[in-house]
């Protein structure tokens, strides 16, 4: 059994649309998934599974298009990937509220840096399928453009440092 989150892209805050726990938390026990829970009303659902990833992911995928009427972006990480994303955090120095790990559904490569625009002291690495940004004064000042990102999901650091510890409990 492998402990896995989907991450849901723009659940809740715009985009996709609203999407309540409970009903997350339904649809992933209608995937099959066990011990389904959400964590945060941001489309975060952790749960346990046999499956390998890509039918996890085409499952979710397939019952938000459902709910929603429209496709929605799914991404995928096992309590290993999510532990890792956290112990490779190249920007533990600034306030994990203030860092985001942007999933992405490739490895991601040094000219998806080297495409940011607009870049105002903003830092970013590359990580395991992330990128990491640590957007020093708050994301809300930022101007920053990432082509690399604008189809993924991010997290700040809180809730992918959270995520993982529910993650490594659950397997």
């Amino acid at each position: 059994m492998t402990a896995y989150v989907t991450l849901i892209r723009a659940v809740n805050v715009s985009g996709t649309g609203k999407l309540p726990k409970e009903d997350l938390k339904a649809l992933g026990e209608a995937c099959g998934f066990e011990h389904a829970r959400t964590f945060i009303n941001s489309g975060n659902l952790l749960f346990t599974s046999d499956l390998a990833e890509a039918t996890v992911q085409k499952r979710m995928a397939d019952k938000l298009a459902d709910f929603f009427g429209k496709p929605a972006a799914v991404f995928v990480r096992s309590a290993r990937e999510m532990a890792e994303a956290v112990a490779k955090n190249p920007f533990g120095d600034d306030k994990p509220s203030r860092v985001m790990a942007h999933f992405i559904d490739e490895k991601p490569a040094q000219k998806m840096i080297d495409e940011a625009r607009d870049v105002a002291g903003e830092r970013m690495a590359l990580g395991p399928r992330l990128i990491y940004v640590s957007y020093g004064d708050g994301i809300g000042k930022t101007k920053l453009k990432l082509p690399a990102v604008k189809q993924g999901t991010a997290r700040n650091m809180n809730s992918v440092a959270k995520i993982a510890e529910l993650l490594a409990g659950m397997e």
